[in-house]
């Protein structure tokens, strides 16, 4: 899949990212390779010198790191744990509060109502990048982590138009797709697509490391890429479903009556015929999203009435904003 139209030029706002592991250290590398002015925070000392060493701009210096973004009127990414950020939002009123605020967390509702709590005067839109690895840390990043990735940029009706043009036109300058959705919405479609997989990566996991020395030794594709995501480690894995856990635990109650259905069948009837057609015929569903060209959201003028209404329901049609 390739990005149907150009990225954006570097904007005059410097961008200051605070968390500089995977995501935020990715998001650092690709954007001063686009040209844009990007600085960062990081509190592990190490993570900094690696940072540095690499020609980038970074400091384990919050205070002043929020003052500088202050003064350059920077975009402030959130790029921690979502365990994290009250203390970060609470720096951020002290030092930045003028500052447009967006975040790469992976979960929308919680960051929303924590904002809503520590920094109910700043300006915040919310974004999730759909990339990632099992990896973690400096050493994990890739600057071409996001390219035609699905960037989720929050949309709801009182979003005020240029600062959900900034943070979009963010997500566009390192090559993602903008996908306009609202939180809530944001949040079940990832607890299906994206939080459950960890859940059903560590049972799978489990059952077969518990199984024999000799099951691990015939594992192939089907574990390797099943488990995949069971590498990350677990603390992250555990601020990311937890967050989101009345969403997931929907999920997974569908899943365990699906699972359940199916023992039962296979107990009485001899079959798993009815969950093994459903998930064929939803995988090839997704593949046939996945593997088309993106279809662009189009007719809507971000800004005028009705915009972000407008932006959510086609994004609910799998279409694109590309800007």
């Amino acid at each position: 899949m390739t990005a149907a139209s150009a990225t954006p030029s570097a904007p005059n706002r410097s961008i200051c990212i605070l968390g500089l592991g995977l995501i935020g250290g990715s998001l650092m590398r690709a954007l001063q390779i686009d040209g844009h002015r990007v600085f960062g925070y990081n509190r592990s000392a190490e993570t900094v010198d690696a940072a540095i060493a690499s020609g980038h701009d970074a400091s384990t210096d919050l205070v002043s790191t929020l003052e500088r973004a202050a003064v350059d009127d920077a975009l402030l990414v959130l790029a921690t744990p979502v365990t994290t950020i009250d203390e970060l939002l609470t720096e951020v009123v002290a030092h930045a509060p003028n500052c447009l605020l967006t975040d790469v967390i992976s979960v929308k509702r919680a960051v929303a109502d924590a904002v809503a709590r520590h920094a109910p005067g700043v300006r915040y839109v919310g974004g999730h990048p759909m990339a990632g690895t099992s990896r973690s840390g400096w050493s994990a990043t890739d600057p071409d982590l996001f390219r035609d990735a699905m960037w989720m940029v929050s949309t709801e009706d009182g979003t005020d138009a240029n600062d959900w043009s900034a943070v979009a036109s963010l997500a566009r300058a390192v090559g993602a797709l903008v996908v306009p959705a609202a939180p809530d919405a944001h949040d079940r479609a990832v607890a299906a697509i994206s939080h459950l997989p960890h859940l059903t990566a560590a049972a799978t996991a489990a059952v077969g490391a518990g199984e024999s020395e000799l099951a691990l030794r015939l594992a192939a594709g089907s574990f390797r890429d099943g488990t995949r995501v069971a590498a990350t480690a677990p603390g992250l894995q555990r601020a990311m479903l937890e967050a989101n856990r009345i969403a997931l635990l929907n999920v997974l109650s569908e899943t365990i009556d699906r699972l359940l259905a199916a023992r039962d069948e296979l107990r009485d009837n001899g079959t798993v015929e009815i969950l093994v057609d459903d998930g064929h015929r939803s995988r090839l569903a997704y593949e046939a999203i996945a593997g088309s060209e993106p279809v662009p959201i189009t007719g809507v003028t971000v800004g005028e009435p009705g915009w972000a209404q407008q932006l959510r329901r086609q994004a609910h049609q799998a279409r694109v904003w590309l800007g």
